[in-house]
This record gives C-alpha cells, sequence and structure tokens, in this order.
C-alpha cells in the first residue's frame, strides 16, 4: 500500500507540513518521505535539527508543569500542539494534577487523527480542529467551553507554532486577543524560532523548506520576539537570571550553561503573566 493509500481522510502527503515535519525531527513515524525529504535537506544545513526541536518539548514540558506546580493551574490551551508524541501536554502536568483540563488546537487533519486514538474516553482532554488564526472560532467551540473556565487563570502554550504566522496576521495582536479572554493571573509559555544565531545558509535553508511546505516560515528576531510579550510580566527563566528572553534550552534547566546548545538557540522563549 502506498503513503497516499495509508493517509487519512483529508491528508495530502504530497507536501511537507509543519506538524509532520516537526514529528520526524523527534523522531516519530507520522510522517510521510516527502517530510523527510524536506527535513533532510534541511538539516545538511541545519545539522542542529533534531536538538532544537527536543530543546523546545523540554521547554514546553517545563513551562507547562511550572504553571501547574507553581501556580496552581488547572487548565491548558495548547495552540498548534502538532501531532502526538511522548510527553504531551496533559501527561506532562498529569503527574502535577490529575484533575487538569487541556485543550489542544490544530488545523492538521493528521494530528485529529492521531489525536483521537491518543485521547480516547479522555473526558478532561480534547482536540479542536481549528486554525489559531481565527482566536473567535477557537474561543468560542463548545467543545473549548465545556474544559476552559476563561473566570478562572489558564495556561496559554504556543510553543514553535507563531513562527508559521505572517506579519499581515498580525501574530502579536493575535497573542493580546487570546490573552484577553483569560483570566488575571493566567501565564503564557511562548517560543518562537529564529535567525539571530543562525549562518546564511542555515537561514536560507529553513525559508526553502518551509516555502514548499503547507505553511512558510517566518525567523524574527529578539526584539519581535518580545514584542510578543507586550504587557505581560515576564518571569526569570532560571534561578539567578533577570525576567526575560532565553534560549529554550536554558528555560528551567537546572544547569543552564550545560543546556545552552546550538540547537537551543534556534527558538527564542520566554514565560509571563497576565496581570
Amino acid at each position: 500500500m502506498t503513503e497516499a493509500e495509508q493517509a487519512p481522510p483529508g491528508v495530502d502527503p504530497t507536501a511537507p507540513t509543519p506538524a509532520r515535519l516537526y514529528d520526524y525531527y523527534l523522531g516519530g513515524t507520522s510522517n510521510f518521505q516527502v517530510d523527510r525529504d524536506a527535513a533532510e535537506r534541511l538539516r545538511a544545513s541545519l545539522p542542529e535539527l533534531t536538538d532544537a526541536a527536543w530543546a523546545n518539548r523540554g521547554f514546553h514540558q517545563r513551562a507547562a508543569r511550572w504553571m501547574a506546580a507553581t501556580h496552581g493551574i488547572r487548565q491548558f490551551i495548547d495552540l498548534g500542539s502538532g501531532l502526538p508524541t511522548q510527553g504531551n501536554t496533559h501527561e506532562a502536568v498529569g503527574d502535577i494534577a490529575s484533575d487538569a483540563r487541556v485543550v489542544y488546537v490544530d488545523q492538521d487533519p493528521m494530528v485529529r487523527a492521531h489525536a483521537r486514538e491518543l485521547l480516547n474516553g479522555t473526558r478532561s482532554t480534547t482536540l479542536i480542529e481549528a486554525d489559531l488564526r481565527d482566536p473567535d472560532a477557537v474561543l468560542a467551540n463548545p467543545e473549548f467551553r465545556s474544559l476552559i473556565d476563561l473566570a478562572q487563570p489558564t495556561g496559554l502554550l504556543a510553543t514553535a507554532v507563531l513562527h508559521f504566522v505572517a506579519d499581515e496576521t498580525d501574530p502579536w495582536g493575535l497573542v493580546q486577543r487570546y490573552l484577553s479572554e483569560l483570566a488575571p493571573g493566567s501565564y503564557i509559555a511562548l517560543s518562537h524560532a529564529t535567525a539571530d544565531r543562525l549562518p546564511p545558509q542555515a537561514v536560507q535553508a529553513m525559508y526553502d523548506t518551509y516555502t514548499h511546505a503547507t505553511e512558510r516560515i517566518y525567523l524574527r528576531s529578539r526584539d519581535e520576539v518580545e514584542r510578543l510579550f507586550a504587557g505581560l510580566e515576564l518571569v526569570a527563566p532560571f534561578e539567578g537570571a533577570e525576567p526575560g528572553l532565553t534560549f529554550v534550552g536554558k528555560w528551567g534547566a537546572e544547569d543552564e550553561c550545560a543546556a545552552d546548545s546550538d540547537g537551543s538557540r534556534v527558538l527564542y522563549c520566554g514565560v509571563a503573566r497576565r496581570p
């Protein structure tokens, strides 16, 4: 049986997608040959690709657990959640808060197909198939409303996803739109790819890869990423640090120097509180 015949309904196996590429970076199997070929071409110019993906995944998990353990957050919105892998949000916080509720949001039909089996029978967790660039549709979704109480503090997770939102769609406004609906005391964890520490060849390879994917990528500077936290209270990323941005490997790391790898420096990240 060919990959086209194996593809779930609505899935196009002939063009790479961000979710399937990321799955391959992490060593997953929910991807097609077109994704693997594109990823390996990118890896030729960016050898740190897998390190970057795992560093980002680690940040996502540490930030979610920190919100649950340190600030009692019991409901989470995972924007652009991607394909299920080890340590999904509900698993990351489940050991800390068995009563935690999680809404995953993703528009890739491959995510829907795989998440259905993972979340089957899980009343406290659901997947909404929606485009995060349409916050009104996400926030009004009945399944969203059944799990998320907007009057209570919420953890908003937007890791490695806003670099797929074009300037014209206003990623800064999107973040503010979501946060405007959340209660004071809510937190956001956000990571974003950057070209600040990459050689020109790697930058071009990233643009080339995603130009031929279903979504383009928009690498942004530190100042542009910092703007995503406008009006929020950034927290210190590790002991002894000032509040602000860092690289994904370093946030919450026990040894931030050891975590400061080349792959980690592909993405900025931060966690902030909504006052």
